[in-house]
This record gives structure tokens, sequence and C-alpha cells, in this order.
């Protein structure tokens, strides 16, 4: 961990061969684990308390994290609620033996600080004072409308089996390696779940190795504990010229019971790629149920309710579709 101001922690990881996935690269899923665990360092230290991961935003994979690189986890707190801590972290990377850094992604994470009986608790209030710091703060600000938005539009959308899409469940045991600093299981650890589901499910679908490039409104009900049966399940919902947009539920449960608690959730796309690293098309999948049709548009309206967020487009398939 380097030497930061009292807002922000940087961690610092060696790429390692066991982080490579099918891509050739690193995954996803391991990144975003890397983010969780930089972004809960900045909330302990600001907070001085437990904290738990709520909800992870839009993140975008540019380039990839190749085996050998060094990788720095900038995370910044940015914004506080009453027990909420929003944090801009930046992920970056570049060869030890030298050459040029490179950002790979940012996305802004927030935790809440919770006490002993696991409920929230207030935390020192952030007070922005550098331009840069009131221009990240007026940023989050910005952005709460519209995750608000997201949020309720995910909450919203219900879920059957009478989708006809391709859809995989993964299911396994949280194991003691899981454990995070409260006993239960790692918020990164549920994403590099989230990011396997969904590779699966994406790999299936397309005939083909794919890659996460975009993950957004992972949202954290409640925690998972160790010892429980967990199910990840993936669901396709809509294609792109070129993305597969894959809705990904995490349940888990006591396995001596049959209940399933909902634990997760998220929207993650998937790319297909070439032997060059870039994207290729894939087939167009055509919903053919009332919950196929329900899906799709769920999913297009996900992607308009983001187009709308200071700094982003709708992409260019849709930019089509309405006539720009």
């Amino acid at each position: 961990m380097s030497e930061s101001p009292a807002n922000s922690v940087t961690l610092r990881f060696l790429a390692a061969p066991m982080d490579v996935g099918h891509s050739g690269s690193v995954d996803a899923g391991t990144v975003l684990e890397w983010v969780d665990k930089a972004a809960y360092a900045a909330a302990v230290g600001w907070a001085k308390s437990y904290c738990v991961t709520a909800y992870v935003g839009n993140i975008h994979f540019a380039d990839p994290v190749n085996s050998g690189d060094m990788v720095e986890v900038t995370s910044t707190i940015v914004y506080t609620g009453r027990s909420s801590m929003h944090i801009h972290t930046v992920v970056s990377s570049h060869d030890p033996k030298g050459g040029p850094e490179t950002m790979h992604s940012q996305c802004m994470v927030i935790f809440v600080a919770v006490g002993p009986d696991g409920k929230p608790i207030p935390v020192p209030q952030f007070e922005p004072k550098t331009p840069g710091e009131i221009e990240a703060r007026d940023h989050a600000l910005a952005r709460i409308e519209v995750r608000e938005q997201i949020v309720n539009a995910m909450n919203a959308q219900e879920y059957t089996d009478a989708g006809t899409a391709e859809r995989v469940t993964l299911r396994f045991m949280a194991s003691p390696t899981d454990v995070n600093w409260g006993g239960k299981v790692h918020g990164g650890i549920v994403m590099k779940w989230i990011d396997e589901a969904a590779y699966v499910c994406a790999s299936r679908y397309c005939g083909k190795d794919t890659v996460a490039v975009f993950s957004g409104g992972v949202r954290f009900y409640r925690p998972l504990l160790i010892g429980h049966v967990v199910e990840v399940e993936a669901r396709l919902v809509y294609t792109g010229a070129k993305g597969m947009h894959i809705a990904v539920h995490v349940r888990s449960g006591d396995p001596k019971t049959k209940d399933m608690n909902l634990t997760t959730y998220c929207l993650t796309v998937m790319v297909a790629r070439d032997e060059t690293g870039t994207a290729v098309p894939i087939p167009a999948w055509i919903p053919v149920s009332d919950e196929d049709r329900k899906l799709h548009a769920h999913a297009r309206e996900l992607l308009e309710i983001r187009g709308r967020a200071p700094g982003n487009r709708l992409p260019d398939h849709l930019l089509k579709d309405a006539g720009n």
C-alpha cells in the first residue's frame, strides 16, 4: 500500500499466471476483486469500523491486464452520506520492467459502515477542499439519481422459468477461503463468481471464448455466509451488435433448509474476440416468449437510463434505432 491522502488508498498487485483466464489476460472477476479490496481499505480507514460493500457502479474493462503486470488500484472517497462512502476507484497497470502506465478501468464503489450488531453507523463527513475534490463530489452526486433509477428498474423486473434464452446456474458451497474481515464472504469473491457464470452463459450462446467488457449495477442486498449453498444464475437477456447482456443473480441459503435468498444482482456485458483481441459480431438473440420480450425490453431500458448519466452516451446500435 502506498502513501496517499487521508481519503485515498492505493493497493498494488502483481498479476500472476493463475489470474489469467480463457482470454489469455486477467479475468474481469479478478480485477473486480482487487477493486473491492482497495475500496474496502479506503472505507475502513475513513470510517474506523467494519464496512460492507453495498454497490459497485458501472465499470468498463478497456485494455487487458496481462500476467506479470504491476497493477495499481487507487480508491478515493469523494462523497459521504450518513453511513455510506462513495469511493472512486481507478485501475491501472504497467510492465514492471518499464513502459507507460495504462488506465484500464474506473468505477464508483459504495461501502456502508456497520457496527457490531450489523446495523449502519454514522461516518465522518468528507468535506472537499480542492477544485478536483469538488468536481469529483459533484460528479458522484450527479449520478445518484441515475443509480437509483437503475436499482429501481432492476428491483422491479421479475425473472421466471418461462424464458427461452441461454441460461446457466453454478452451484457450490461458500468455503472458509472466501471469508472477508467480517466473517462473511468477500464482496470481491462474489463478483468473481458473477464473472465466471457470465462467461459460461455467453460462451455457450455464441460458441466462442468470451470476456467481460462491462459490469453494471452490482447491488449487494444481504451478506453471504460461509458454509451456505450458493447459486449463481446467469441468463442472456439482450444482444447488441457484438455484446451479450447477461443478467446474473446470486442466491444463498443454509444447506439444512431449502430457502435461498437473493444476495447480489448485476448485469454484465460479454463479447467474443478473435485472435487479435478484436470484438467480433455474435448471432442476434430473438425473443420468443413473453418473458423473453420483457427481459429484452428491461435490458434496453437499463441501457437508456445509463445513457442519460453525465458523461455517458447510448450504444451505437441504439443511436441508429433512434435515428441519430
